[in-house]
């Protein structure tokens, strides 16, 4: 922090552990209330007193193509190390944790370079100025999940428009997020531009609280982002949050089902089932029910889970043994209550060591069950079926939730008007996969505001209206 590694003032550490062997990968330091007060206080420093708060967007511009660049150079080993902490596919993570990351910087980087920071409009009283000024000092706060995407989806924004940023990942993923401190300290950032504490939930909630802080972007469960939420309020200081989901996959009865399984992996399973905005709602037409159970069930069956190292693995472990637990806790309530269990159900039985969940699907389940309403976060979906599709529509939308979806049919147009109903924040026609250049975010329980794209710099943006006289107008 403030440019120099330090030492956590409690002295604590969490050992990180690989997820497909038990084993350890290493310690890493974790901070309390008062390495957070140090972060945040460089940060300002860097604002108020250091050159930052002075640099150009064109200055902002050149620091992050250098910044992008480290990241790049260390994109394999951090695509790996994530995958042994959280059990992500080392396919996808080479994509998500390695080179995504440095695309990222970049689209925010050609964005700053472009930034116009004040313009100038008539008014009845000669001219206002209106400025674009940096929000302050961001306190981002990210899961184990997509641990580098979805950090660099608060970092990269708020450093173009001229933040700084406390970066407080979870301990789960300790050890992949100091990538960003070093990779920000070769580039020649100012010190206290970027910050890491990695820490639990205390210092989550001394950055939240934290009287230096004048942004807070989270990502996580709703419980926590509620609490947020509150918090920032009471603080009447802007938060972005990207929450929970439960979302829908709606099969029309005219979809090619050999489309439809083709997306699967990307729509309802992706990252062994632990992305907030997979479709874990499977809506079948009741004509044709039993044959997209059986589709599902199939995918489910040829998934291969193992060493997320493993080039042929494309499910890997849960991150933690807890975790785990609760995803096993889930299948369990489903069995209790009557789901009808399709395949999966349990770990895998050859594999003695590692947070392992077979891929599991479930049929006969109503939108009322509780398997079919929380968020489980592992490779566990259900197929509830309906009869046209309004009543596809009104059960996609009896959700507390309304982060992603999609539609799956023959006829796009068709589609098209399906999806515009469902009240999501994001959703695709016979595919789903997000598009950084555009807006991400949810709906109801999901979240508040959005990220990525270039409607991302308004969450760290404050505007300024300067009252002057008409001889700042621009000649005609």
């Amino acid at each position: 922090m403030g440019g120099t590694w330090a030492e956590s003032a409690s002295g604590d550490s969490v050992d990180v552990i690989e997820a497909a062997t038990e084993e350890s990968l290493g310690r890493a330091a974790l901070g309390d209330a008062r390495d957070i007060d140090r972060a945040v206080r460089a940060a300002r420093a860097a604002l108020d007193d250091g050159p930052w708060g002075r640099t150009s967007p064109a200055e902002r511009a050149e620091l992050m193509f250098r910044f992008a660049d480290r990241l790049d150079a260390a994109a394999e080993d951090t695509a790996t190390l994530v995958s042994r902490e959280n059990g992500t596919p080392i396919a996808l993570s080479r994509v998500a944790n390695g080179i995504g990351p440095g695309e990222t910087v970049r689209m925010y980087a050609r964005l700053a370079a472009g930034l116009s920071t004040e313009e100038v409009r008539p008014s009845p009283h000669g001219a206002t100025i209106v400025r674009r000024e940096p929000a302050g000092v961001v306190g981002a706060i990210t899961p184990w999940n997509h641990p580098q995407t979805l950090a660099v989806m608060k970092i990269a924004p708020a450093l173009a428009m001229g933040c700084a940023v406390v970066l407080k990942p979870a301990p789960e993923t300790a050890l992949d997020a100091f990538v960003f401190g070093e990779a920000a300290a070769a580039a020649g950032f100012p010190g206290g531009v970027v910050n890491v504490v990695p820490g639990g939930r205390e210092a989550g909630a001394a950055l939240v609280s934290h009287p230096g802080v004048d942004k807070v972007a989270f990502t996580g469960s709703t419980a926590a982002g509620r609490a947020i939420g509150a918090e920032s309020g009471r603080l009447i200081r802007p938060c972005t949050l990207e929450l929970g989901g439960k979302s829908a996959s709606i099969v029309l009865d005219d979809a090619d089902l050999d489309v439809f399984t083709a997306g699967l992996g990307e729509s309802s399973f992706r990252n062994n089932g632990q992305t907030c905005a997979l479709q874990t709602r499977i809506l079948a037409p009741r004509r044709r029910y039993d044959e997209v159970v059986g589709a599902v069930g199939q995918f489910a069956r040829g998934l291969v889970v193992g060493d997320p190292l493993d080039e042929s693995v494309t499910c890997g472990p849960m991150v933690s043994a807890a975790h785990r637990d609760r995803v096993l806790a889930h299948i369990d309530g489903a069995l209790a209550g009557g789901a009808r269990l399709v395949t999966g159900g349990g770990r895998p039985g050859d594999r003695d060591r590692g947070w392992f969940v077979e891929p599991t699907v479930f049929a006969g389940v109503s939108n009322s069950d509780a398997i079919a309403r929380e968020e489980v976060f592992g490779p566990v979906v259900v197929v509830i079926p309906y009869d046209d599709d309004d009543e596809a529509v009104r059960i996609a939308n009896d959700s507390d939730y309304g982060l992603g979806g999609s539609v799956w049919t023959s006829d796009e147009a068709r589609g098209l008007d399906v999806a515009r109903r469902v009240r999501t924040g994001t959703i695709g026609i016979n595919y789903y996969a997000l598009d950084p250049g555009a807006p991400f975010g949810g709906m109801k329980a999901s979240g508040l505001g959005r990220e990525l794209g270039p409607e991302a710099l308004a969450a760290y943006t404050e505007y300024k209206s300067v009252y002057a006289s008409a001889r700042w107008l621009p000649e005609v």
